[in-house]
C-alpha cells in the first residue's frame, strides 16, 4: 500500500481507513482535496451480478474499466450555483417552467393550483416554478441547502456543467466501478449485508408515510452519512438519482433516446417492494430532458498520464 510522504499523520490514519488496498483494486485518493477520486480499475467489472442474483449459466459480460476520475459527492447546490452565475445558464427545468416535485413538500397552496398528476404515480406533482434553485417550488429555496445535490437535473444540464469542468458524466461501468468500491458481486458499496444509517432511502408506508428512521424523510446533505465505500465516495446509494453517460433504451411513446440513471433515492425501499430496491445495481432510464426533485449526478473525466505519474513521486510504503 502506497500513499504520498507529505501527508499529516491524521490524514494518513484516515487514507489508510478509507483508501485502504483492497484484494482487487489499487486506489489513490490523492484528488479528494478537488472534491475527484482516483480509481485505477485492476480487474474487470461484471455489471450487475450481486452474490443474490449470481447465475452460473448466465453469459455474464466481463468489462475493462480504464484508471479514471470521479466526483467524490453529487454536484451541490453551492457548486451548481457557482456554474450558473458564472456561464448565465439556465435548466431545462427553468425553460419549461416547471418539473416534478414529491407531494410530501408541495405547499398546501400549491397543491390548490395543481389539476394534473402522473397516472399510476400520484405522488409525482408537476409544479410550476420549481427547479434547482427552488427545490419545492416558489418559497423554497436551495440556498438554505448548500451541501445539497442539486437536484431538477437534467441529462442535458448535467453534460454541460461537466464540460464546464473539464470533464463529463461517469459512464455506468465507470459509476457502478465506482459503487462497488474495489469489491465483486456485494449487494451494497460497503458490502453483502443491509446496514441502518447508510444511505438515504423511505422508512415506512409508502407514499404517505416515512419515518425518517435515517434522519431524513427528503433529500439529505451529500455527506450526511460517511462514505458508503473504502474508496471514501459518499452518497452513490439513496438520496438522488445520478445521470450516466450510458444508453438506456428507447422511450416508448415519444421515441427519444433514454440515459441511465443509477443508485436509487430517498423515495426508494431496501427490499424494493415499492419503487426500486436501492443497491449497486438499481437503474432506470429516462429521457435527457426529465427532472424531478430525486435526480441529481456528479462528473468524471479519464484518468491523465500525470495523474497516474504524480501518485508515483514522492511515496512511500506504509
Amino acid at each position: 500500500y502506497y500513499i504520498t510522504n507529505n501527508l499529516r499523520m491524521n490524514e494518513v490514519i484516515l487514507s489508510i481507513a478509507v483508501c485502504s488496498l483492497i484484494l482487487y483494486q489499487i486506489v489513490s485518493c490523492d484528488d479528494v482535496v478537488n472534491g475527484m477520486v482516483l480509481i485505477i480499475p485492476q480487474h474487470k467489472l461484471v455489471l450487475g451480478r450481486t452474490k443474490e442474483n449470481f447465475d452460473s449459466k448466465k453469459d455474464w459480460k466481463k468489462l475493462d474499466v480504464k484508471p479514471f476520475l470521479i466526483s467524490e459527492t453529487p454536484i451541490t447546490n453551492t457548486k451548481f450555483s457557482k456554474f450558473v452565475s458564472k456561464k448565465k445558464f439556465r435548466t431545462e427545468a427553468e425553460v419549461f417552467k416547471w418539473s416534478f416535485v414529491f407531494e410530501k413538500f408541495v405547499s398546501d397552496d400549491i397543491k390548490e393550483e395543481i389539476s394534473n398528476s402522473v397516472k399510476g404515480a400520484e405522488w409525482w406533482l408537476p409544479v410550476e416554478g420549481a427547479y434547482w434553485k427552488h427545490p419545492s417550488g416558489p418559497g423554497s429555496s436551495a440556498g438554505r441547502k448548500p451541501d445539497h445535490p442539486a437536484v431538477h437535473i437534467s441529462y442535458n444540464d448535467a453534460v454541460e456543467y461537466c464540460q464546464a469542468q473539464g470533464e463529463r458524466l461517469p459512464s455506468e461501468p465507470e459509476w457502478e466501478f465506482a459503487a462497488r468500491g474495489g469489491m465483486r458481486d456485494q449487494q451494497y458499496p460497503w458490502g453483502n449485508g443491509y446496514e441502518k444509517n447508510r444511505m438515504n432511502i423511505w422508512q415506512g408506508k409508502f407514499p404517505k408515510e416515512n419515518k425518517g428512521k435515517d434522519g431524513y424523510i427528503g433529500v439529505a446533505p451529500v455527506k450526511a452519512f460517511k462514505p458508503q465505500n473504502p474508496f471514501g465516495i459518499y452518497d452513490m446509494i439513496g438520496n438522488t438519482w445520478e445521470w450516466t453517460s450510458t444508453v438506456f433504451g428507447v422511450d416508448s411513446q415519444t421515441r427519444m433516446p433514454q440515459y441511465t440513471l443509477r443508485g436509487g433515492s430517498y423515495v426508494d425501499s431496501v427490499d424494493g417492494k415499492f419503487n426500486h430496491r436501492a443497491d449497486v445495481t438499481t437503474r432506470m432510464g429516462n429521457t435527457a430532458d426529465a427532472g424531478s426533485d430525486n435526480i441529481g449526478f456528479r462528473c468524471a473525466r479519464d484518468a491523465t498520464r500525470k495523474d497516474m505519474d504524480d501518485r508515483k513521486t514522492g511515496k512511500q510504503e506504509l
